[in-house]
């Protein structure tokens, strides 16, 4: 068994959203870099996501790609600072820039590379769906997860036929109406991950993984996914259905005052 470690997340780059890091192996290492804003994704990062996603599926040197974040979270959703302003502007700006969430996601689940989600803290909204579109999530035990997006007057609509695909519609309806807070335990049960690792074993579990990926035949790995992904009911049209629903809830009302209420720390109108 080749027991090297995958490259430990590198220090933040400044200015950088995300940071690239190849091994000898061929396990690229993808780092949301916005550790002050909980990596939280806005159209910069998303931008450069799935850029960098499409070069990789070019990239016949690569491997095992491994998805995580800096710092305390692995990603936070999408960053209120950048939902607001677009609140207020016009239904076909607001689809267009859904639109960007939609096709990283779609880019992500498709890539022809096992891809593995390091999990070193919490994960809500779109970072659960970030997750979802990954092959394999490790989590440490200390992470915790939650779909929000309904206390900020929006629906998880761009990540759901990823979530249901991982977690099924019975336990979607629990936890995308409730926005309850899920404990890495509860992650576990319903199937959002695959394992739990204590922190200080985190890199390790990851290693196990990759070690067991990079000996199937590549070729054979990339046939498999396609395979899977061709049995799976995410389909274009399905993810134009989902970003016109998240556009749509954004330039209303609700959404205005969740946002507005978020940022300024307070509650939202409908919370007594």
């Amino acid at each position: 068994m080749n027991n090297a470690h995958p490259p430990s997340p590198p220090p933040p780059g400044q200015g950088v959203p995300l940071l690239v890091q190849v091994d000898g192996r061929g396990v690229c290492t993808l780092t949301l870099n916005r550790p002050e804003q909980r990596n939280a994704l806005d159209n910069i990062l998303i931008g450069a996501l799935r850029m960098q996603l499409q070069a990789l599926h070019q990239d016949r040197a690569i491997r095992v790609v491994v998805l995580t974040g800096q710092g305390a979270a692995f990603c936070s959703g999408a960053d209120p600072r950048w939902l607001h302003p677009m609140s207020g502007a016009s239904m076909a700006a607001n689809l267009a820039d859904a639109r960007q969430l939609a096709e990283l996601l779609a880019t992500l689940y498709q890539l022809d590379k096992p891809i593995i989600a390091r999990v070193s803290g919490p994960a809500y909204g779109g970072g659960l769906g970030l997750m979802a579109c990954c092959d394999i999530a490790i989590a440490v035990k200390t992470a915790n997860f939650a779909f929000t997006e309904l206390r900020l007057g929006l629906v998880p609509a761009v990540i759901a036929p990823y979530v249901l695909a991982a977690i099924g519609a019975r336990q979607a309806q629990r936890y995308f109406l409730r926005a309850e807070t899920l404990s890495a335990e509860d992650g576990l049960r319903i199937g959002l991950v695959h394992e739990l690792a204590a922190p200080e074993h985190l890199d390790e579990t990851v290693t196990r993984h990759i070690d067991a990926l990079l000996k199937a035949a590549p070729l054979a790995s990339a046939e498999c996914k396609q395979l899977l992904r061709r049995l799976s009911p995410v389909s274009e049209e399905l993810r134009e259905l989902t970003a016109e629903a998240f556009a749509r809830l954004r330039v209303g009302s609700e959404a205005r005052e969740g946002i507005t209420a978020f940022l300024e720390k307070r509650k939202p109108s409908w919370q007594s």
